[in-house]
């Protein structure tokens, strides 16, 4: 993906933040994934965020090798997504294959995503809510803006770049143990969903936030059809 502006603005509240996280299967680490914050601007000069994300597998081999990669833009006063990008490249018996570029742009004033596919760039209009966010823009969401309070019930509505999924995540708060700093009180935010990567099997997601204000995401798991995997934050650099 390359940046759109040629001059880039002092950095806003919360960017140029980098989260790398190692996920392990039976103690065997099996992905490797990276989150990062940056900043930058719209064509009219408004204030930005960038969200990059990648997730790349380590050992599998035939079971299933992804190097992916997503970029959502979003509005840096409300985290509401401008522009969501997808760069699936995987195979396997587990995952299946597929390999594909996929931009989705969010036109709010008139309720749709319009969704450009490949170098021919076909396009569809798919119908969505004004509170739609995808889901880098959700994570971005949750550690740049909302307060996160144990006891809470939030629906939100997703769309992944598949289908817009109507979704309720739960929060608790509970002790946690993280490599990076040993055990922890954390918020942990929890929904069912149905993951497309895996044919649309149900699943769950699980990410816990640290609760000391900072909200550092230490852990994200996933409930696969193939079983779980927990993603441990291993370092967090500025970028």
């Amino acid at each position: 993906f390359s940046h759109e502006q040629e001059q880039i603005p002092g950095p806003l509240p919360g960017s140029g933040r980098v989260f790398v996280y190692t996920a392990k299967k039976l103690g065997v680490p099996i992905l490797k994934a990276s989150i990062r914050i940056e900043n930058g601007t719209s064509e009219q000069g408004d204030p930005l965020y960038e969200i990059r994300a990648s997730v790349d597998s380590l050992q599998l081999g035939f079971l299933f090798r992804m190097n992916n990669r997503f970029l959502s833009t979003v509005q840096a006063e409300t985290c509401a997504p401008v522009r969501y990008v997808k760069e699936i490249n995987q195979e396997g018996l587990l995952i299946g294959n597929k390999n594909y570029f996929q931009t989705f742009t969010f036109d709010f004033p008139n309720k749709k995503v319009v969704a450009e596919r490949g170098e021919k760039k076909e396009r569809q209009e798919i119908p969505l809510s004004s509170e739609t966010h995808d889901p880098l823009s959700m994570f971005a969401r949750w550690y740049l803006k909302e307060e996160i309070h144990p006891g809470q019930s939030i629906p939100m509505s997703i769309f992944d770049g598949v289908k817009l999924r109507q979704m309720v995540f739960y929060s608790k708060k509970e002790k946690v143990k993280s490599a990076m700093y040993g055990e922890v009180e954390a918020v942990c935010l929890e929904s069912s969903t149905a993951f497309s990567t895996f044919g649309d099997k149900e699943g769950r997601i699980r990410i816990w936030y640290t609760a000391d204000g900072k909200k550092t995401p230490i852990l994200i798991e996933l409930e696969l059809p193939i079983g779980h995997i927990q993603f441990e934050l291993e370092s967090m650099e500025k970028s």
